[in-house]
């Protein structure tokens, strides 16, 4: 089935506000068994009228967002009437539904919102039990030759998710009719890049019989997507496992810092963290995970030397002989940050970010790693020449995925 996204409004194209509803219907249109085939986003105002007929001309179903609202500026039902060549009338079930609205919140309605209550002649008004705007179901009979379905949601996620699962999932799955639903699994390694498995893999993967494959890389890992059918995924994933194993963070979805933490959690293990270039980074994404206060009870942010010495007890001595940049030093502060903390595990980051305080012998870039156990303290360099915001998250993937590696 050919699904197209029209996300509207001014405000994406600006970039003030962030343009989320792409991914997350993907997401679940992938679950029905369906795809979206493209998605545009266009201002507000005569660009929908445009990107409509485009559309419709190739096209089974149209998912709009945004354009429902009270202001003069939301003119997406208007934009489809007039495409559709459809009158416009006041539904009834939408005007007393939009009283009820204000009357629970003890609120007077003004003229305004009387538009929120039009719809196209032969269509059905979507209840919108989370705000004022009902979304709007064109069948395809009202669509022309060939027919294509037209759904007008509203733009606030808070209303558009509930609404698209109430009143757009069924109408979706009747029209579709799909039956046999590919299953889709995601294979998130980290520390090879796309590169690697087309040398290695990707040949391989593209013989399994009805396998389908996707790579999507990100700054220090690569996520393997593989559909079909149960049989043809275990057959990739075999595949991907006996050349990558090492490297495979995830198999659910799970982002590096918290397969982190379910591991920790999974071996009754903390861990602590020593931080310098990083400034705080490593800790933070693992914060970001629930439950991660089960297994991380320190975070040490030490970028000055004092702070070295002061917080993880690292030797003046060492500081002065090997510089703050060295393997050494993160060795003191993995060790420091274990003993303070009492952690099972620690990790160290020390390096230069740039984009200045680089030298011939440490350029920007160089940054050293430590990783502490009861047993050993291991360390290791790595130069990574980038700006300094991406220097950083590379950084922290490296050193997360050294507590997995530990782990």
């Amino acid at each position: 089935m050919r699904i197209e996204i029209i996300n509207t409004g001014t405000e994406l194209l600006l970039g003030s506000t962030a343009n989320t509803h792409g991914t997350w219907m993907g997401q679940e249109l992938v679950k029905l068994g369906l795809r979206v085939q493209r998605q545009v986003t266009v201002p507000d105002g005569v660009a929908i009228n445009a990107a409509l007929r485009e559309s419709l001309t190739r096209s089974d179903a149209i998912i709009v967002t945004g354009g429902l609202g009270p202001t003069s500026d939301d003119i997406t039902r208007e934009a489809l009437a007039e495409v559709l060549n459809v009158e416009m009338i006041e539904d009834e079930a939408a005007l007393r539904s939009l009283h009820e609205f204000f009357e629970k919140r003890g609120k007077e309605m003004v003229p305004a919102n009387l538009k929120q209550a039009q719809n196209l002649v032969g269509a059905d008004i979507l209840p919108n039990s989370n705000g004022t705007a009902p979304g709007i179901y064109a069948p395809p009979r009202l669509g022309g030759e060939p027919g294509c379905a037209v759904f007008l949601l509203p733009g606030p996620p808070r209303e558009l998710y509930p609404m698209f699962h109430a009143e757009v999932t069924p109408r979706l799955r009747a029209l579709a009719g799909v039956e046999n639903i590919d299953e889709v699994q995601e294979l998130k390694f980290v520390g090879v890049g796309e590169s690697d498995f087309q040398d290695r893999l990707d040949a391989k993967l593209n013989a399994v019989p009805g396998l389908e494959v996707g790579y999507c890389a990100r700054l220090g890992e690569m996520d393997l997507r593989l559909i079909g059918s149960d049989e043809a995924i275990a057959a990739g994933r075999k595949l991907a496992e006996e050349e990558f194993a090492e490297f495979l963070v995830s198999d659910d979805g799970l982002s590096l810092e918290a397969a982190v933490v379910r591991n920790l959690t999974s071996a009754g293990k903390t861990v602590a963290t020593a931080e310098s270039c990083t400034g705080g980074l490593i800790t933070n994404r693992l914060t970001d995970v629930s439950g991660s206060s089960a297994v991380l009870g320190y975070g040490f942010v030490t970028y000055s030397n004092e702070a070295k010495m002061k917080l993880l007890g690292v030797p003046e001595k060492v500081l002065t002989d090997y510089g703050a940049v060295s393997e050494e030093v993160a060795a003191e502060m993995a060790h420091g940050a274990r003993l303070a903390s009492g952690a099972d595990i620690a990790v160290s980051v020390t390096g230069i970010a740039g984009p200045t305080g680089g030298t011939e012998e440490k350029p920007v870039g160089r940054v050293c790693f430590g990783i502490a156990t009861a047993d050993s303290v291991q360390t290791h360099t790595e130069n990574h020449p980038r700006n300094r915001i991406d220097f950083k998250m590379q950084v922290s993937q490296r050193a997360l995925d050294l507590i997995r590696r530990a782990i």
